[in-house]
């Protein structure tokens, strides 16, 4: 068990801590009821469009028959048409309706959600919301798949109302911590490709291993990893059956993958409904990687920043929350949440006394 003294050992004094300010402030309460209204939006959309909502139009043929036909633009901005039937045929009328009422619901939420991106809210690109507009489509976050890394912190800031630094990504994180209870649906790196992006696998740097990544070719910083609890301090590679892949295994991610919560992505191209770890989890988690990751790059700092902003917010809004995230560390990521919070001076304030106060808690 975490040693209340140890704990205030590792946390530096006031008098060691760099002066900085507040990493956090609260958006304006009509933002925080748009972004609710845009919360209920998303959890009673069952299907999210992969591209753009489109629009409906009548053409005719050469026979003089008229049918309607969806035009819209996948994830990578192609252009296409689908035939819905005849003009007369009750079948299509009754499919147009309903696709009417879909196109005009989610024009009205993308009008909504570009309010919220001017105001500081985060967002993702038409990609990344169409890659997961696709695993939502088909239940993975409904069956327990969890969206993780700095897409889910975003939404994470996004749901508390709080507003932080921009962030900067491209990598989408799925996650699970337990096989998914999905049959019949396709492989994982098809659903990927369902958006009109031609994802294919990285190739494993082992070259008799499995790969874990998908990439879209041509350049692009898009990639998609698949992850799972690694057994240890390792980073193996697990099969992942009923998505028909593999998945690269991470420390300590059990811990993080136990509480989550239901939060919507916004993007200029609509909402979609993911499931990502509670906040708190995600900060303690975040703190004990940044101690595993290679010193010669920027993710061990990156990791610090993102959890001392979501510590921050965290106490503020949900009191005791921090101090419970931190009585369910594993006791072998004591060692390293000992480190971590040594180092986390230089990224949590001074100012934030309730955070500090949280973090010196005994577990």
């Amino acid at each position: 068990m975490w040693d209340i003294e140890l704990a205030r050992y590792y946390i530096p004094h006031k008098h060691a801590m760099w002066d900085m300010a507040a990493l956090t402030s609260p958006h304006e309460r009509a933002l925080t009821l748009l972004f609710a209204e845009l919360e209920s939006t998303a959890a009673e959309q069952r299907e999210a469009f992969l591209g753009s909502p489109g629009a409906l139009t009548q053409r005719s043929n050469e026979n003089g028959t008229r049918y309607w036909v969806h035009r819209y633009s996948d994830g990578v901005g192609r252009r296409h048409e689908t035939y819905l039937g005849t003009t007369d045929d009750p079948a299509a009328i009754a499919r147009v309706g309903a696709l009417r009422d879909r196109i005009e619901s989610a024009n009205a939420t993308i009008a909504r959600v570009r309010i919220l991106a001017r105001a500081g809210f985060a967002s993702v690109d038409r990609k990344t919301f169409s890659t997961l507009a696709s695993l939502h489509n088909h239940g993975l976050f409904r069956a327990g798949a969890l969206l993780i890394g700095s897409h889910a912190f975003g939404a994470l800031l996004n749901a508390m109302g709080a507003r932080a630094v921009p962030y900067a990504t491209e990598d989408v994180d799925i996650a699970r911590r337990e096989q998914l209870v999905l049959p019949g649906i396709p492989a994982f790196l098809d659903m990927l490709r369902e958006t009109g992006i031609r994802f294919f696998e990285v190739p494993s740097l082992n070259r008799r291993g499995h790969s874990t990544s998908y990439a879209e070719p041509g350049g692009s910083r898009l990639k998609v990893d698949l992850l799972v609890p690694s057994p240890d301090e390792s980073y193996p590679t697990i099969a992942v059956p009923e998505l028909k892949a593999h998945a690269q295994g991470l420390p300590y991610l059990r811990y993080l993958l136990g509480n989550s919560m239901e939060v919507p992505i916004l993007s200029p191209h609509g909402v979609v409904r993911v499931r990502v770890p509670v906040a708190e989890r995600y900060a303690i988690h975040k703190l004990i990687v940044s101690q595993l990751r290679s010193r010669s790059t920027s993710k061990p700092a990156k990791d610090l920043r993102q959890a001392a902003t979501l510590v921050e917010a965290v106490v503020e809004r949900f009191p005791g929350a921090v101090e419970d995230a931190l009585a369910s560390v594993p006791r072998s990521a004591l060692r390293h949440l000992r480190r971590a919070l040594a180092a986390l001076a230089h990224h949590l304030p001074t100012s934030a006394e309730a955070a500090w106060e949280a973090l010196r808690s005994p577990l």
